[in-house]
């Protein structure tokens, strides 16, 4: 197996991943959903869930993986607020808990470039 179908597989994983846990345990991923989205936060959440699955059987099939590369770069900036948020939540919590969810802001970019790179890979 080459390195970019490798990497192609892991972020599929980590997609797949994060979607089957907006299902099971949906609460965690409601607490995220910026206030000012219309509808229910479980429907974001849901829909977060579905996105990501559907991203990961795309990035899973070669034939798909170069277009939902570039959605899963897209997903990844669009999911940002949802951890600014977040971060914002958690700025009274435990040092622990605050270094988690401010954590999660630099980690945007590696992942985005990751999409990148696994769609310029598959060209």
């Amino acid at each position: 197996m080459s390195r970019s179908t490798r990497s192609a597989l892991l972020l599929a994983g980590l997609l797949a991943s994060a979607g089957v846990a907006h299902f099971v345990s949906p609460k965690q991923f409601d607490a995220t959903v910026p206030e000012s989205l219309p509808g229910s936060p479980r429907t974001w959440t849901k829909a977060s869930g579905v996105a990501e699955l559907a991203l990961a059987a795309g990035l899973a099939l070669p034939a798909t993986r170069k277009a939902s590369a570039r959605a899963t770069a897209l997903f990844f900036a669009g999911v940002f607020p949802a951890n600014v948020k977040m971060a914002y939540d958690w700025r009274t919590r435990s040092p622990k808990a605050q270094a988690i969810a401010y954590g999660r802001l630099p980690l945007q970019i590696p992942l985005i470039l990751w999409a990148r790179s696994v769609g310029r890979a598959d060209s």
